[in-house]
């Protein structure tokens, strides 16, 4: 058991805890005063309301329950938890992520405070930046709270941590692409079940269309360029191959360059609605 805790320690709470030591340095010293302002904000906001711990603990229950129970996470002995863990983690962030985002910009206009940020001297992107930044801290804890099946499977077998590491890093940025995805509906419309809604579609339209049988008749319709065309605008592919401990540059640009657009999208939304 012993060895178990210590292996856990070292290849997945060791690296959380660097990667969250990097980004408090970063949003105390390198943010700018005004993207903290809000961050700080935010956070508090999300909790102080029961939105983030029903998210967590509702992630936990079900990430661990149908891995365990349906996923067959002892019967199979896979050493990256892959097919057993990593391929449904996906599926709970395409309701999960647009949950926690859905009161971005949606609740700034329900309460009529959106017309006060926007009056602020305040540029669009750093309430975007810090508004988002919030938000995936609470996408960052739900997975933090998951090394109990790191720690079990260390201390049934000898997993290769590595992968699952991918795995985890591979989910977070999957989750983020949905959050960003959900803060440009959030800032359209004033409703949270439609800002909801609409996320949860368009997030669950780029998972499926990665999916063989799509791509299968894709290429029956359109020929291989358009197969080709539809696997590289889909998540489950660029997933796939991160969540395998391969850390493609392509797959990485690919998600970097998704968030960039959907938080572009939001800026020109509420400049639109500044003026």
């Amino acid at each position: 058991m012993a060895e178990a805790i210590w292996m856990t320690i070292l290849h997945f709470i060791l690296p959380l805890v660097v990667v969250a030591g990097i980004f408090t340095a970063l949003m105390m010293y390198v943010a700018p005063r005004e993207v903290r302002t809000i961050f700080k904000r935010e956070i508090r906001s999300f909790f102080t309301s029961p939105i983030a711990y029903v998210c967590v603990v509702i992630f936990l229950l079900i990430s661990n329950g149908i891995s365990f129970w349906f996923g067959g996470v002892l019967e199979r002995g896979e050493a990256d938890l892959m097919l057993s863990y990593f391929q449904y983690l996906p599926w709970y962030f395409i309701i999960l992520a647009p949950i926690v985002g859905m009161r971005l910009w949606s609740e700034e206009q329900r309460l009529g405070t959106m017309e006060l940020i926007l009056t602020m001297p305040i540029a669009p992107w750093q309430a975007i930046l810090g508004k988002y930044l919030a938000a995936s801290v609470v996408l960052f804890t739900m997975l933090a709270l998951s090394f109990p099946i790191v720690l079990t499977m260390n201390y049934l077998g000898d997993p290769d941590n590595g992968v699952i590491l991918s795995g985890f890093v591979a989910s977070y940025l999957v989750s983020l692409t949905f959050l960003a995805i959900t803060s440009v509906f959030s800032a359209i419309t004033r409703s949270q079940i439609v800002s909801v809604l609409i996320s949860v579609v368009l997030c669950l339209f780029f998972w499926l269309i990665g999916l063989e049988p799509v791509i299968s008749t894709a290429v029956n319709l359109g020929g291989s360029i358009i197969g080709e065309l539809t696997e590289s605008i889909s998540m489950l592919s660029h997933f796939n191959e991160l969540a395998k401990g391969i850390l493609g540059t392509r797959d990485l640009i690919y998600f970097f360059t998704f968030i960039a657009f959907c938080l572009f999208s939001t800026s020109v939304v509420l400049k639109l609605k500044r003026s």
